[in-house]
């Protein structure tokens, strides 16, 4: 690629699953090929190749009430600063505008200094938090939840019918919804690590809990993205051995469309919300 060229954008396909997963697995993000595979057939990803090689990526994917995720901002190593995150995310906006959605997004803080000044406004804090030594050891298992009970409790807190996107996660190999004590939440497979979320709660202790009961039936590290103003979840998750890898900043560009009736413990990762 002529570094004086415009890049050019593309739409990219279903077929473009390993290449996207090569350019989050070289960011050393958690992704699986059905997750790149959820945003290649449900949503709109754009890219940018150097002759065949996919070298960045951007994805679009709408929900329901006008509302669209921006996420999979990525730019291969060999091809940073040369602008061509902020081309995709034009692109990703230009579409959002087009189609009347409002959009969201969780960024890093080098993200949120850049997503501020095009207009994005800051909505809460997330912290990622990981869990290395999971080993199973006595005690109560979760009870299994229905997708349906999972669906209406993020419909609640989201605003948002992502049945879909549950449905997907859900129907995956190693999958499980869980609950206890009214908690309940979704785990599901990554590339490194298992992911738990998103999980509701009435209480931060019955949140703690089912978290603890997860780990004790699980032996590959896991992953869990808090909502950072849930502050009695955050300690007592530390406090069991979590550690908290970065922050995020969920942002909105448009106006507000929804309106929550609860706040998650966790959410479904900065690339789902």
């Amino acid at each position: 690629m002529d570094a004086t060229e415009a890049p050019l954008v593309l739409k990219l396909g279903v077929q473009d699953a390993i290449a996207g997963l090569a350019l989050s697995t070289e960011a050393h993000w958690n992704q699986t090929e059905e997750d790149w595979r959820i945003f290649l057939r449900d949503g709109i990803v754009f890219g940018i190749r150097d002759g065949a090689r996919l070298v960045a990526t951007a994805a679009l994917l709408p929900y329901s009430g006008n509302n669209a995720w921006i996420s999979m901002v990525l730019v291969s190593g060999t091809h940073r600063r040369r602008g061509l995150a902020t081309r995709l995310v034009d692109a990703c906006l230009e579409t959002a505008r087009k189609n009347g959605l409002t959009s969201w997004l969780d960024a890093t803080p080098d993200g949120a200094a850049v997503y501020g000044p095009l207009g994005f406004t800051p909505i809460l804090e997330l912290r990622r938090l990981k869990l290395t030594s999971a080993e199973p050891s006595p005690g109560p298992a979760p009870a299994t939840a229905t997708l349906e009970a999972l669906r209406a409790r993020d419909l609640r807190a989201t605003g948002l019918d992502r049945t879909a996107l549950l449905a997907a996660f859900a129907q995956r190999s190693g999958s499980r919804i869980v609950t206890a004590n009214g908690a309940i939440a979704l785990v599901r497979g990554g590339r490194t690590a298992r992911h738990i979320g998103p999980l509701f709660a009435d209480d931060a202790a019955d949140a703690v809990a089912l978290v603890d009961a997860i780990a004790r039936s699980e032996t590959r590290p896991l992953l869990l993205d808090a909502v950072a103003s849930q502050r009695t979840f955050l300690d007592g998750l530390l406090e069991a051995g979590w550690t908290v890898e970065r922050p995020f900043q969920r942002m909105r560009f448009g106006p507000a469309t929804t309106a929550a009736e609860e706040t998650p413990f966790a959410v479904a990762g900065p690339e789902f919300g």
